[in-house]
């Protein structure tokens, strides 16, 4: 290459680069702002706002690099009220709002009818007003519900009586003042009504109501333990079933995460997967598609996981047609 003609090439690279680095900076970083009822330390909430965070990454989008996702977590102790916390987020102006649990996407509904927002961990958005449509949500806000219907109900009272020999009687853990419950509720009286169960409703209103729940559940064998999901039922997994195993009480549980703690069954939809499948709804959002473009989402998939140490521990033979059709067997 002549002199003159590495000079000009010099000068035109020279001359590149700034432009470059210039346009590399206009790109605008994408700001999601995350509403968790729940403290920031929950295990289970973390491990699933990970799957969110890892999947966004799949899709092109790095916390601190072309996204900023801002939290506010809920506390175990005095704290700003989950509605404070969704207008402090909307203040914000954020591209985009992410709902964990009907709570946060009830308090961000409140503030903001204008800023695209994805839920999960939601059990009937019609009912409770975040839309009117779940093929077409008419509004700023669409996701994943928990549940496709409550029928479940139905599939743990008949899942313990096939595993408990001499069924005889069912406590129903739940949250008092939580409407999920009563969704719930006919298909489990109708099941136990038809296996001949008893149901002892069995209500949590904190999280030092467990204690006195489980001493009000009768003593002696026949015994079982169905929990319907709720934030303290969740919250407290670890208490409820230590104290099941110490009671030597069978139980069936909503979630995988009771079962990974010792419980002795769930069955329930996989909410991991919710937090992936919001990932791709938000990558959709952050690059100009609609939340009324994206319906609501059931759950199409249910997983069946058994513990087999805690079957033991309880004196318990799991039956072969249970092991065989269960997602997933802990050993």
């Amino acid at each position: 290459m002549r002199r003159r003609d590495f000079f000009k090439v010099i000068g035109a690279l020279a001359t590149a680069w700034p432009l470059a680095s210039r346009a590399q900076q206009s790109t605008p970083i994408r700001r999601i702002g995350v509403l968790q009822p729940a403290p920031e330390g929950e295990s289970a909430f973390r491990d699933w706002r990970m799957l969110f965070t890892s999947r966004l990454r799949e899709l092109g989008w790095t916390d601190g690099e072309n996204l900023q996702i801002n939290y506010r977590f809920g506390s175990t102790g005095e704290a700003m009220s989950v509605g404070a916390m969704a207008k402090e987020l909307v203040n914000q102006h954020p591209d985009a709002l992410f709902a964990i649990t009907s709570a946060s996407a009830l308090a961000l509904r409140q503030y903001t009818l204008t800023i695209p927002t994805v839920f999960v961990q939601v059990g009937d958005p019609v009912a409770i007003g975040l839309v009117t449509n779940l093929a077409r949500p008419n509004g700023n806000i669409t996701g994943f519900t928990t549940y496709d219907n409550y029928q479940i109900g139905s599939k743990w009272i008949e899942t313990l009586k096939d595993t408990v020999p001499g069924l005889t009687w069912a406590a129903i853990l739940f949250e008092a003042g939580n409407p999920i419950t009563s969704q719930f509720m006919p298909a489990i009286e109708a099941a136990a009504a038809e296996q001949k169960v008893r149901l002892i409703p069995v209500p949590v209103a904190t999280n030092s109501d467990i204690e006195s729940a489980f001493a009000a559940f009768p003593e002696g064998p026949g015994g079982s333990l169905v929990a319907i999901p709720g934030p303290i039922v969740v919250r407290q997994r670890k208490d409820i079933v230590t104290r099941a195993l110490q009671r030597r009480l069978p139980g069936i549980y909503p979630f995988r995460l009771f079962v990974t703690e010792g419980g002795l069954m769930s069955y329930g939809p996989d909410i991991g997967n919710q937090y992936r499948l919001a990932a791709g709804y938000m990558d959709r959002i952050l690059r100009g598609t609609k939340p009324t473009e994206l319906p609501v989402q059931q759950p199409t998939k249910y997983e069946l996981v058994v513990n087999l140490k805690t079957a033991k521990a309880l004196g318990l033979t799991i039956p072969p047609s249970l092991l065989v059709t269960a997602d997933e067997v802990i050993e």
